[in-house]
């Protein structure tokens, strides 16, 4: 029998009983009313997340396939967009950006660090002819555990055509995030994070400014087609097949965003980011990020104790506690390991996970004394 796992990964994520429940329905026709209700409830209670009015767009695929949506709907072949990065999935947009012929200007910021909206502005005040048409950025970055300052880059522009593009995959519903008040053009969301549900569906938010380069761009295109997309979606419909049951899952899952408010939801994460904080900083350990300002509130990114690996680490916590944990990604593969606390995680989950790693790292040899970590953070819960 396998037994519930404590499952803190920065995606997939813990997914809610009543949500696992509501994919047992009967399928139904995707052409058909009772489908159509439900796409028409995700839309509208998606754009509350995103804090937009504007379209929404469900898509069944990864947020990968969202990330590569929005390059063939808004970026045409030849044209002159800014990579801005600092891990990872910065990586990722430049890799599929160049794959649809975009001229792409890569600008690191270096993993660990957050975006400096200043070198944006710089750049951008230098682009007189407005050749730059996009930025495409990440909101919240899970392999190094930062969360970028998406207004602050908005706000860079000054007035700069430049469409701005953001990959909020694991940042929305953990992190704050405004679309329309913070005047970002085009944003995509996956349903394995903070909506608590499988993955399979990814959420493409696009403004009206969006929308209209979408209307002449040129990019190669079928599955991904936003354009006709938004034709079916008037008829209550998507183009293609949908992942039903993920359907099923997000329409329940949302629910408890109408219910809890979508700005509760993002507090709680941050709490979680703290209460994680606060137990591993009280072992010793020392975090990536020690700027709580960029701090992910979905994910914490810890370095491993000289002459601790981190996978044999992750080996025996899965082994000895059913606690399941991240691996470090790039050139953090080998010296960090990862604690989720993005969706449906409660503050007992954490401090278990806290326990075991304390077990752990002593069998391993870790100068670590026990009880330390859960102490704290059972003194920060106390004190809430």
């Amino acid at each position: 029998m396998r037994l519930q796992e404590y499952f803190l990964l920065p995606g997939p994520t813990n997914v809610p009983n009543n949500v696992l429940r509501s994919m047992a329905a009967p399928m139904i026709n995707h052409r058909g009313p009772a489908f159509q209700e439900i796409l028409e409830a995700i839309t509208e209670k998606s754009k509350k997340v995103f804090k937009t009015k504007h379209e929404v767009f469900t898509l069944t695929a990864s947020g990968t396939g969202g990330l590569e949506a929005a390059v063939v709907n808004f970026i045409n072949p030849g044209e002159k967009v800014i990579v801005a990065s600092i891990g990872n999935f910065g990586e990722r947009f430049e890799k599929i950006a160049k794959q649809y012929d975009a001229d792409v200007e890569f600008i690191d910021f270096g993993w660990g660090n957050a975006i400096d909206p200043e070198v944006l502005e710089e750049r951008l005040a230098k682009d007189v002819n407005h050749e730059i048409k996009a930025i495409l950025c990440q909101h919240n970055e899970t392999s190094t555990a930062v969360v970028n300052p998406i207004k602050a880059v908005s706000e860079a522009r000054k007035g700069h055509p430049a469409l701005l593009i953001v990959d909020t995959v694991s940042g929305l519903g953990a992190a704050e995030f405004d679309m329309d008040g913070w005047n970002v053009d085009v944003a995509i969301a996956g349903s394995q994070k903070a909506f608590m549900a499988p993955p399979g569906l990814a959420f493409l938010a696009a403004n009206e400014r969006a929308m209209k380069k979408a209307e002449t761009c040129t990019n190669h295109k079928f599955y991904f087609n936003l354009l006709e997309a938004r034709k079916w979606l008037e008829k209550g419909q998507t183009p293609f097949t949908p992942a039903i049951s993920v359907f099923y899952a997000v329409e329940e899952a949302l629910r408890y965003f109408d219910e809890v408010g979508v700005d509760a939801v993002v507090r709680d994460h941050y709490r979680h980011r703290d209460l994680v904080r606060t137990g591993l900083k009280a072992m010793g350990l020392e975090l990536l990020i020690k700027d709580d300002a960029i701090a992910s509130p979905a994910v914490t990114a810890v370095k491993c104790p000289e002459g601790i690996d981190p996978a044999k680490l992750r080996k025996l916590l899965l082994e000895k506690f059913n606690i399941v944990i991240a691996g470090g990604q790039g050139k953090f593969s080998t010296s960090t390991f990862r604690v989720g606390h993005l969706g449906a995680v409660q503050d007992m989950d954490l401090i278990a996970a806290i326990s075991g790693l304390e077990m752990v790292l002593k069998i391993m040899g870790a100068d670590i004394s026990l009880g330390q970590g859960v102490r704290a953070m059972e003194e920060a819960l106390l004190a809430e």
